[in-house]
């Protein structure tokens, strides 16, 4: 563990992706996991692992930007090198995302940059696509549109049905999120601009991890 590395974690429900990254041997610190909802398993999980944690409930709040200047201040009391939405349902606001640009990053369930946005199990399914899979991308202030860093990549089976299809994403999603963040916490990721570098290297694409 890297002590001087620190990670805030924003959740909004169970927190199994939370799970997923206080299971493994980061060399980092989770310094805070903040929920905008009261009552959700992974402020649970995070107190079970010593976490400090938070619930700021975005409903007693008069709008968005009110909340997300509320977010801000505590989340900078931690000082995080790193903020990573895990199940976090909120559409962050360009002022918050522009104070974090570069340490901000999130996972979408579908191949970035086919299927922004909501429902993207049944929409690839919808489609007939053979592929599908998940993206670790760094957060711009275009829904799902910031910069890829990782992606898993799997087949869609002939005898899935949807639920099938998010389940085998998921337990991907599990194992390359905490991958993209020690890389990012050994230094080996840098955002410059709009450019992602790994190893000093510009990226001219995300790396991809085949579940073949």
């Amino acid at each position: 563990m890297n002590a001087d590395y620190r990670i805030v974690v924003l959740i909004s429900g169970s927190g199994t992706t939370l799970q997923s990254i206080i299971d493994t041997d980061l060399p980092a610190t989770i310094a805070a996991v903040i929920s905008n909802k009261p009552h959700v398993l992974g402020i649970e999980r995070a107190k079970e692992a010593g976490i400090p944690t938070h619930v700021l409930d975005h409903t007693g709040f008069s709008s968005r930007e009110a909340f997300d200047q509320s977010l801000q201040a505590l989340v900078d009391q931690y000082k995080p090198n790193l903020i990573v939405l895990a199940g976090f349902m909120r559409i962050l606001s360009d002022d918050f995302v522009e104070h974090y640009y570069g340490k901000l990053i999130n996972i979408h369930p579908s191949l970035l940059p086919k299927y922004k946005g909501m429902n993207t199990h049944q929409r690839v399914m919808d489609e007939g696509e053979p592929l599908h899979g998940s993206s670790v991308h760094f957060v711009n202030s275009e829904l799902d549109g910031g910069p890829v860093i990782l992606q898993a990549r799997l087949p869609v089976l002939p005898n899935d049905s949807r639920e099938s299809l998010e389940l085998r994403i998921k337990t991907k999603e599990h194992l390359i999120y905490p991958t993209a963040i020690s890389w990012l916490a050994e230094g080996r990721i840098e955002l410059k601009g709009n450019e992602i570098y790994m190893d000093g290297k510009k990226m001219t694409g995300p790396v991809v991890m085949d579940y073949m």
